[in-house]
């Protein structure tokens, strides 16, 4: 039997969810040439796989490795990882990541890193997990207008929303159930409060339409304060409630972005991506609507986006950045009318009308549910204020007939006009 000569070697830093993952997928596919040639971990005290001897704690070890063909960056703590990502492009090599929260914030410098040093980032993992939706609109959509890009960017709080409109049981519990299973942290802030979403979002918009946007400058809320009366409300109207992150040609040629829960009705394709699921519909100028969906979160199906990544960057494959290339597109406030629903406490409904100053639709006796018409740059710029009071905020699109609230729910009232 001919013993074949591993040609391509990996670097692994960091040996996590994702790297675990990556490490199993690259064992399956031996027999295509590719070894993991160094693994570095920090915690030299956490159980693993692997045993200890498996292992380097400098990673050094692995920067300054010229044997490594690639380097695979897949560690928690975003300034280590710019760290690194930082050193291995000065450095000309080849990296793949799939930290979203570090290439969000950094973009702008990690390309101008690639073109001055002639190396290579590729990220398909840090935007939902198995579905290859950079490569998509970089290879299909490049030179074509985009409309809307919109979806289910989060796997953690779309599998808590799944249990609640199955089980109207209670927020924490479904939380509890996500963590057992590992589709969210043990700190699943960033999960639940849309900021992960919100991370995805602004690489897309890098892609989707070439433009550079920093995460807080964006409109994002989250599901932490939801509760089993809004649930119910939207059952009732027949949807159920996701966590959306949208991407939206204007018509003055900006783009809008947002991360909001949303009503979806039952005739809207992102009704049905249930539990860890990430869905997300693409619609361009000529080509119409497209419908991604994939498992967008886990430890197999994200290492095999690394995977992806590592066999297409040693192909020659790289991001061309189209868009940013040509496109004069900015960012926009977001100035046209929406109809959300907040639900709180009386007391913080209140604060929120007086500071909002829109027109109110409805509003529950005991005042703690209200329907009004706003503008995302009225929610923007009260956003904190509503998180810090624990108001819910969610979207009602222009489908869902605001006539059938007062009808469905005997606690719900029309304001008179």
């Amino acid at each position: 039997m001919k013993i074949q000569k591993f040609k391509k070697r990996i670097g692994l830093i960091g040996f996590g969810c994702v790297g675990q993952g990556l490490y199993d997928v690259v064992e399956a596919n031996r027999h295509l040439g590719w070894e993991i040639g160094s693994i570095c971990v920090k915690d030299k005290d956490k159980p693993r796989t692997l045993p200890a001897s498996a292992f380097t704690y400098n990673v050094q070890e692995v920067l300054q490795d010229p044997s490594l063909d690639i380097i695979a960056e897949l560690i928690s703590d975003p300034e280590e990882a710019l760290g690194i990502l930082r050193q291995a492009l000065q450095q000309g090599r080849t990296v793949v990541s799939a930290n979203k929260k570090v290439i969000s914030e950094n973009l702008p410098e990690l390309i101008s890193l690639q073109q001055r040093h002639g190396s290579v980032l590729l990220y398909e993992a840090s935007v939902c997990g198995s579905i290859p939706v950079l490569r998509t609109l970089e290879a299909y959509y490049g030179s074509e207008p985009l409309v809307e890009v919109r979806g289910i960017l989060n796997g953690s709080s779309n599998y808590i929303l799944s249990k609640l409109h199955a089980e109207r049981g209670s927020y924490q519990l479904a939380l509890e159930q996500a963590q057992a299973l590992g589709f969210a942290e043990a700190d699943s802030s960033l999960d639940v409060e849309g900021v992960d979403a919100l991370h995805k979002l602004c690489i897309l918009a890098a892609h989707a339409y070439g433009v550079l946007v920093h995460p807080e400058e964006v409109l994002h809320f989250g599901i932490q304060h939801i509760n089993t009366e809004i649930v119910e409300l939207a059952d009732a109207l027949d949807c159920r409630i996701k966590l959306i992150g949208s991407l939206k040609a204007t018509a003055t040629g900006q783009v809008a972005l947002q991360v909001l829960p949303t009503l979806i009705p039952t005739t809207d394709a992102l009704y049905g991506v249930e539990a860890e699921f990430n869905g997300l519909e693409i619609e361009a100028q000529f080509a119409g609507k497209q419908f991604l969906r994939g498992r967008g979160a886990g430890s197999h199906p994200t290492g095999s986006a690394v995977w992806a990544d590592i066999t297409s960057a040693v192909r020659g494959y790289r991001y061309t950045y189209p868009k940013l290339c040509t496109s004069q597109t900015t960012t926009a406030s977001g100035d046209e009318q929406i109809t959300v629903l907040l639900q709180g406490q009386g007391r913080s409904i209140a604060t929120c009308i007086e500071l909002l100053q829109s027109t109110l639709y409805y509003q529950s006796p005991d005042k703690s549910q209200v329907v009004l018409s706003v503008t995302p740059q009225q929610l923007k710029l009260h956003q904190t204020s509503f998180k810090l009071q624990g108001v819910f905020v969610a979207v009602i699109p222009a489908g869902v007939a605001l006539d059938k609230i007062p009808e469905l729910l005997a606690r719900t009232e029309a304001i008179p006009a």
